[in-house]
């Protein structure tokens, strides 16, 4: 199962254009079986989304979990979740993270060939301490929830650090990829965007996503992983 997280800046490309098409495009090209995108409602007024879900229909073959609890949103804090059409989502639910620097998660089940696996969507602190607590945060939430599914939690978490990080504190049953620069899109230095399994899913393969649209269409570069899922 391929699986990409992706930081959109509200579909705000590096040409100061406002494109969500070209967001979609970079999605096709990838060809993902799941999306965890960030910053894809505004943040001011009535958060209105980027992506509509007819846009969404229109461009893709996906669907977005429905999470929204603002009319014109389609996330919860700019967090959303797409699955390929002949998947379906059993259920999805929001995790607040209320620290100093307001922040959220959102969580959704899936079958993927009959099997349940567990999705997380979150887009992490600026800074070190607050990333800490969201993720002991984050880790209690799905410790409460009901049984115990492979699971896949991908995101901007904001860390650039490779060693003593926020991710450590996920524990012994989740494993990363090592970082790859997907910060800045222009010149990829700095490994923000981060995806985290349990381990009872292995990585078969991952990337950066860098092509002509999406080394303009945000200030990220989509980070991809190819996963195997437990038999």
């Amino acid at each position: 199962m391929r699986v990409v997280s992706y930081n959109i800046r509200k579909s705000l490309g590096l040409d100061r254009k406002r494109n969500p098409a070209r967001i979609l495009d970079v999605l096709n090209e990838i060809n993902a079986d799941v999306v965890f995108l960030q910053e894809v409602d505004r943040r001011t007024g009535k958060r209105k989304t980027t992506l509509t879900p007819e846009l969404i229909a229109q461009y893709t073959d996906y669907h977005a979990a429905d999470i929204a609890i603002r009319a014109h949103s389609l996330g919860w804090h700019g967090n959303v979740i797409l699955i390929k059409n002949h998947l379906k989502f059993e259920f999805a639910w929001r995790i607040d993270l209320p620290t100093l620097e307001p922040r959220g998660a959102i969580a959704a089940d899936i079958r993927v060939d009959g099997k349940l696996v567990r999705l997380v969507a979150t887009h992490l602190a600026l800074l070190s301490r607050l990333r800490k607590l969201q993720v002991n945060m984050l880790s209690a939430a799905l410790e409460d929830a009901p049984g115990d599914p492979p699971t896949i939690i991908a995101g901007d978490f904001n860390e650039w650090r490779k060693s003593k990080s926020c991710i450590d504190l996920f524990g012994d049953g989740y494993i990363s990829i090592e970082p790859e620069p997907s910060f800045h899109s222009a010149l990829p230095v700095v490994a923000f965007d981060r995806i985290v399994v349990s381990n009872d899913i292995k990585f078969l393969k991952t990337s950066v996503h860098e092509s002509l649209k999406s080394k303009i269409a945000s200030d990220h570069l989509p980070l991809w992983a190819d996963l195997r899922l437990p038999q």
